[in-house]
C-alpha cells in the first residue's frame, strides 16, 4: 500500500538521522544494534514498491516520485551492498540531494492527498463545494479569492 511505504520511507530516514548522530564506526552488523542495515533495506524495498505502483500513472508528479525512488535507489542499494555500514556512511546517505528529493516529494504528496476529516465543517462555500464533490482532496484556486 502506498501510504504504508511512504510511512517506512519518512520514518526510516528519521532513524537514519538519529543513528548518524550516535557516530558509529563502520562495522560488520552482529550482536546487538542498533543496525542500519534493516532500516536502509526496508527504505529500498519501500522506494521499489512506489516504483511499481507509479509505474503507468499518467500523472507527471507520481512519475517524477517514480524517477526519484529509482535515482535514490541507487544510492541506498550502494550502501547496502557494502560489508560495514557506520554513522558517517549514513550520514552521507541521509545528505544526498537523491534520498532528500524523494522525501520532499512525499511530504508534499502525502500533504495533498490527506483527505479532509469527515467531522470538519466546511468554513466557506468554496471549501464546501470541494468537499461535495466527494475527492476528499482540500485545494486552493486563486481565482475564487473574493476581492476586499
Amino acid at each position: 500500500m502506498i501510504e504504508e511505504d511512504i510511512e517506512t520511507i519518512e520514518s526510516g530516514y528519521e532513524y537514519l538521522l538519529a543513528f548518524a548522530a550516535q557516530g558509529r564506526p563502520a562495522q560488520a552488523e552482529i550482536g546487538p544494534g542498533p543496525h542500519a542495515r534493516p532500516t536502509i533495506e526496508g527504505i529500498a524495498a519501500a522506494m521499489k514498491n512506489l516504483v511499481t505502483a507509479f509505474a503507468d500513472s499518467k500523472d507527471d508528479f507520481e512519475q517524477v516520485i517514480a524517477n526519484d525512488c529509482r535515482t535514490a535507489g541507487a544510492a541506498v542499494g550502494f550502501i547496502l551492498a557494502q560489508d560495514k555500514i557506520g554513522s558517517e556512511m549514513v550520514d552521507n546517505l541521509n545528505a544526498s540531494i537523491h534520498l532528500r528529493a524523494v522525501l520532499t516529494d512525499l511530504f508534499l504528496y502525502s500533504e495533498v492527498l490527506k483527505p479532509l476529516a469527515n467531522d470538519e465543517a466546511p468554513s466557506t462555500e468554496k471549501e464546501g463545494a470541494a468537499a461535495d464533490n466527494g475527492g476528499g482532496v482540500e485545494t486552493y484556486d486563486p481565482s475564487q479569492e473574493k476581492d476586499g
